[in-house]
């Protein structure tokens, strides 16, 4: 069978491109067979040239990670010509790992898109600052829901947001689980840990409560600081930092950095623990996850919450937002709190810095729940979802 992908999200560096990399490359490290097609706007990385693999290169004005951002667009012209190259091809089906980046890939082609979310459709004002960004997102997603033969998702709790949002029957809707990358894994050289706060700018001594991930308002980081500050009344919060690792410009998408960094600059303490760390690169990260005391998801809605699988499978416990997809994904590695209720983000903050006992049950419970979530698990129950559909063509 002849596997079309959209691999253009692999350059990402938010949560679609590695979910990109990670779920293409187990794929194409067990392929049943098959032979996949990827459909690229850019040189191909070296992990993509193997047998059984064709690259297509597509030319176009601006690549998909330039041009399908918060208020941006892609041109007709760039659309038409992943249309044609897919049309060339004579696929038995076409995958798209996110919707983000979809194109139409004609009537003879049956499709299957991954939906991470729908958070869009749940905060579309957060999401997009723009009327226009909202009028395209709205119709490339209703094209690519209305056109594909199934959809996928990463979570129970995107499944059913994705429904209600979105409007998309359940029976449509299949989900496969993401995962860390193995490069997540407890790492105990202190030396390295120390040299990694160094090039970070972090305090050598005090414990970090983490955050990872995109500045956006649907992020809840507003309330994240503002519940920081109360716990700081708290002795036991005295050694207790903060950290926003992520990129202050969004990497393209919505981003409140401005406000948050006038909410910090406004209090003094604040402005002494709070630390921004900008893009951290996956070479510093394992260390980062494992010097933390603990790892903040406040998210008003997560598809599946990526940083909280790197932060278990480090061996750290997660504070996230209660009732969704992160607690899902982390279940007995951590402690959960209503997102709209400071007081509530603030009382487990301290009782995390306080609770030793309580805290060595979280850690205990992180690596054993990381290591049920599998990639491969994941992409062969894509792959025979692929077949499924192909087989139908």
């Amino acid at each position: 069978m002849r596997i079309g992908v959209d691999a253009t999200t692999w350059w990402n560096r938010r949560g679609f491109g590695r979910f990109t990399r990670l779920l293409l490359g187990a794929m194409l490290d067990a392929p049943r067979g098959h032979e996949f097609v990827l459909f690229v706007d850019r040189p191909p990385e070296p992990e993509m040239l193997r047998p059984g693999v064709k690259i297509v290169r597509v030319d176009t004005r601006r690549t998909v990670t330039e041009a399908a951002v918060a208020d941006g667009s892609r041109s007709v012209g760039d659309l038409l010509a992943f249309r044609r190259a897919v049309a060339a091809e004579r696929l038995d089906v076409m995958y798209y790992p996110a919707v983000y980046s979809w194109y139409p890939a004609g009537p003879r082609t049956p499709t299957v898109v991954t939906f991470h979310d729908a958070i869009a459709e749940h905060f579309s004002s957060l999401v997009f600052p723009s009327w226009r960004g909202r009028t395209m997102w709205g119709a490339k997603v209703w094209l690519a829901k209305t056109t594909a033969r199934r959809i996928t998702t990463v979570s129970q709790a995107a499944r059913e947001e994705i429904a209600t949002h979105m409007g998309i029957a359940k029976s449509r809707i299949a989900v496969f689980l993401e995962a860390a990358d193995p490069r997540f894994q407890p790492v105990a050289d202190l030396p390295a840990r120390r040299t990694m706060r160094e090039r970070l700018g972090l305090d050598a001594d005090a414990r970090l409560l983490l955050y990872v991930g995109g500045l956006a308002p649907h992020k809840n980081l507003l309330r994240l600081v503002e519940a920081y500050a109360v716990a700081l009344d708290d002795p036991a919060a005295a050694d207790l930092h903060l950290v926003l690792a992520g990129d202050p410009k969004g990497d393209g998408f919505h981003s409140n950095y401005e406000a948050l960094l006038a909410l910090v600059d406004s209090d003094p303490r604040l402005a002494a623990r709070v630390r921004f760390t900008g893009y951290v690169p996956d070479e510093d990260l394992p260390a980062l996850y494992s010097d933390a005391l603990m790892v903040a998801m406040p998210a008003l809605s997560e598809g599946f919450g990526l940083p909280a699988a790197e932060a278990i499978a480090c061996g750290t416990p997660v504070i996230a937002t209660a009732g969704g997809a992160v607690q899902e994904v982390v279940a007995g590695a951590g402690l959960f709190f209503d997102p709209l209720d400071v007081a509530d983000m603030a009382r487990v903050i301290v009782r995390c810095v306080s609770d030793e006992a309580l805290m060595g049950g979280l850690r205990a419970a992180a690596l054993p729940r990381a290591a049920e979530l599998s990639w491969p698990r994941s992409a062969q129950g894509l792959i025979e979802l692929l077949e499924s559909i192909g087989a139908r063509r």
